[in-house]
């Protein structure tokens, strides 16, 4: 069996198949860190296949900004399927006052414009 680092469509796979929010972030998680292991010449391959719908809005929007924020590091453009999904009203995962007031101050660009506020914090310590 060979190793394949988990793609954003692997992702949205494994967000559909556990409704657990802790089991999803720890795919969250889980995906970022094989990212930042693959070279960065294989990095944007991880990014541009349109991952099917989890079943839940908020989670595709979560997937769209992580392509959009993941992109722009790699001074690439956005994947197309990434550019719609937006949510309407802004989702903040965490449920604590001091991780929101974080999240609303040091939220990626990318989350902020699509209406996901996690801190750059966050996806850095995973």
């Amino acid at each position: 069996m060979t190793y394949r680092p988990m793609t954003l469509a692997d992702l949205a796979a494994h967000l559909t198949r556990d409704a657990d929010e802790k089991i999803r972030w720890k795919h969250v998680w889980e995906f970022l860190e094989e990212y930042r292991w693959e070279p960065a010449e294989r990095r944007l391959d991880l990014l541009t296949d349109e991952p099917s719908p989890t079943g839940e809005e908020k989670w595709d929007v979560l997937l769209a900004a992580l392509a959009e924020h993941l992109t722009a590091r790699l001074d690439q453009a956005p994947p197309r399927w990434s550019r719609s999904r937006v949510l309407a009203t802004p989702w903040f995962p965490s449920s604590l006052p001091s991780k929101r007031m974080e999240a609303l101050v040091q939220a990626p660009a990318a989350f902020r414009k699509h209406g996901v506020y996690l801190s750059a914090r966050d996806l850095e310590a995973a």
